[in-house]
């Protein structure tokens, strides 16, 4: 017998179900995600606690018509399977399969792609200011949750929405959470709203709610906004200082409330916004307990919730581990985040030292800003933001930090492919976006143990500095009681040789070994040399072997266009060497989801593709080598 969840083929099957299918139909949805997310990985607790709140949304909006925008979209799972896509929720962020998040190119019901917070509200205004040029009459509906409103841009959004639509709908999903738990001003204004006990009188914009509502139901909108902080007179004062009609709190799990309300703000003339309380992980157990590790996860059991566990420590556990060792030793060391402590690992650093911990929420220029303001005070700022989210701080990197020489430290977690994330998360493009800047010293460790090394450095640079390393587990090397600074711009040769010299940048190291061997197997001399420092390079290195060897190969875990390969390039170019560089990296357009090695051997980021190039280069060398005897 055909379940309710198969039943739906696009929105339109929603329509006709009444309340208690529509139950049943969010209970069936949550059960299928528990059990698929559980063989492929995703972002589980998020999308738990979208169920009734999508369902809604697709019963009374007719997509893809009507806008609907998910700031982030990681929530967009149970609008992926509204829209025709149940039969290939298996692939979600596998090789060739769905989306983690929402893709322009996926589905017509996608009408704006994102991976970043705080895109939403400025997108939807885009989108209602076009309707309304082009005298349309579509409705434009952005999901927003309450981290997102830590993010700059969406203030920016909010200051301009009143005064260039009168028709727009914000959604905030209030969850408390966004990766770990929400931090600073906006967050305990949201909290207050909902626990304040002292406010007894309705603001009227809820009680118009009310009026249309009645019954019941009009209780329960009663009882939800009977909130207020203690030194304003109505919770939505925010927001309708903005110019937006606030309506809520409601639950966020009561169907029937959620569609009578969106039915009725559908037919507003001016921006409202409604605030909506869900529970993040709302049906299973192991995601109501465990939020930050149910946010975004790999396959676990789908009855307990377990995980395998990883073995030996992740680059963010060792960056982590490091810097409490660091600090334990130097009272300036502080450690900043942008809403990221256990992705980026700081979680492990807060219990150690709690007062030289801040997460400053999803606000990376606020962070690089603040960092640069500490560091003038003598402080030594770790600021710990993957490589594809500090793109978002770029000016404060080159204004506020690089131009005054300031000793901030940027530790970019997530740099080079992020594999399953997809194209919004890959950190490629780092070296390129900081190499270009004055005064920074950039560096890439090989290794854990090089890491800590590399942040024993940068501790005692007068200046800013970054360092980038990959996701996920090390190569298990065994570590220095203590780490020591290296050599500014000195490289490391591992291996000596005469005919190519192969340079690994970070992890990549293992390709330039593995390289070498097959050379030496095909009787070629081949130096190996971890350059560990994209900025300064070391150019007497470069300089020496361009004297003797037949040509260089670099490999990077980034794209070429800007990359290190292209450094060297340049080095060469300016010392007057025309020795050949055979560049391994990834080409100049947006690389889809996948897993790592499958995307590399496509991508031809593989040993076999280097080794294609550059013995025709060796061979050249060799037969003008028996001409001229």
């Amino acid at each position: 017998m055909e379940t309710l969840l198969e039943s739906i083929h696009s929105p339109a099957d929603l329509k006709r179900l009444n309340y208690a299918q529509m139950a049943e139909l969010a209970e069936e949805i949550r059960a299928f995600l528990i059990q698929t997310l559980s063989k492929t990985g995703g972002h589980l607790g998020p999308n738990l606690g979208v169920v009734e709140l999508t369902l809604a949304l697709h019963t009374v909006f007719n997509t893809p018509e009507d806008k609907l925008l998910f700031d982030v979209s990681h929530q967009a799972y149970v609008h992926k399977i509204l829209t025709g896509r149940l039969d290939r929720m298996e692939t979600i962020r596998q090789p060739g399969g769905l989306n983690g998040f929402m893709l322009r190119t996926e589905s017509a019901h996608d009408c704006y792609g994102a991976g970043h917070a705080g895109t939403a509200l400025s997108a939807a205004l885009g989108m209602a200011v076009a309707r309304d040029l082009a005298g349309g009459t579509e409705n434009v509906i952005a999901v927003a949750g309450d981290g997102a409103f830590t993010n700059g841009i969406s203030f920016e959004a909010l200051n301009n929405i009143a005064g260039q639509t009168r028709r727009m709908i914000i959604v905030l999903n209030d969850n408390e959470w966004s990766i770990d738990r929400n931090v600073g001003a906006i967050a305990r204004y949201f909290h207050r709203i909902v626990t304040n006990e002292h406010y007894k009188n309705l603001h009227d914009s809820a009680r118009r709610i009310v009026q249309k509502l009645g019954g019941k139901t009009a209780l329960e909108v009663v009882r939800r906004a009977e909130e207020a902080a203690k030194s304003m007179l109505w919770p939505s004062i925010l927001f309708e200082e903005f110019g937006l009609e606030y309506f809520g709190p409601i639950d966020g799990h009561n169907l029937p409330l959620l569609v009578e309300s969106f039915r009725f703000l559908k037919a507003a003339d001016h921006p409202v916004l409604l605030h909506v309380l869900t529970q993040k992980g709302r049906g299973f157990q192991p995601a109501l307990d465990g939020q930050k590790k149910f946010h975004g996860l790999g396959p676990y059991d789908p009855e307990t919730g377990e995980t395998k566990p990883a073995g030996q420590l992740t680059y963010a556990e060792v960056f982590a581990n490091t810097l409490v060792e660091l600090a334990n030793h130097d009272e300036h060391i502080v450690a900043i985040t942008a809403a990221m402590p256990n992705g980026t690992g700081l979680d492990l650093f807060r219990p150690h030292h709690p007062k030289r911990y801040f997460d400053v929420g999803i606000a990376e220029e606020h962070a690089v800003v603040f960092a640069a303001g500490m560091a003038t005070r003598g402080y030594r700022p770790f600021c710990a933001i993957y490589s594809t989210f500090l793109q978002r701080a770029f000016d404060p990197i080159v204004h506020d930090v690089c131009l005054q020489k300031l000793p901030v430290v940027f530790c970019m977690d997530r740099a080079g492919l992020s594999g399953d994330d997809g194209p919004t998360h890959h950190g490629v493009f780092d070296i390129s976006y900081l190499r270009g800047i004055p005064e920074i010293v950039l560096m890439a460790p090989k290794d854990e143990d090089e890491l800590a090394d590399m942040m024993k450095t940068a501790v005692e640079l007068p200046g800013p500095s970054a360092i980038r390393y990959p996701r996920g587990v090390g190569t298990g090397v065994e570590r220095k009681a203590e780490p020591q600074a290296i050599p500014v711009g000195k490289a490391e040769v591992l291996e000596d040789g005469s005919d190519v010299a192969i340079l690994g940048l970070g992890p990549m190291i293992t390709l330039a070994r593995e390289l070498a061997e097959r050379l030496e197997r095909d009787g070629y001399s081949a130096a190996v040399i971890n350059p560990r420092f994209v900025k300064p390079l070391d150019t007497e290195m470069l300089g020496e072997y361009s004297r003797r060897v037949a040509a260089f190969v670099t490999f990077e875990d980034h794209v070429k266009m800007g990359g290190f390969g292209l450094a060297v390039i340049e080095a060469l170019e300016e010392m007057g060497s025309a020795v050949p560089v055979v560049r391994i990296g990834w080409p100049d357009h947006f690389i889809e989801h996948g897993k790592v090695n499958d995307l590399r051997a496509k991508y031809g980021l593989t040993v076999e593709a280097a080794q294609a190039q550059v013995l025709p280069l060796l061979a050249r060398r060799q037969r003008a080598t028996l001409v001229a005897d």
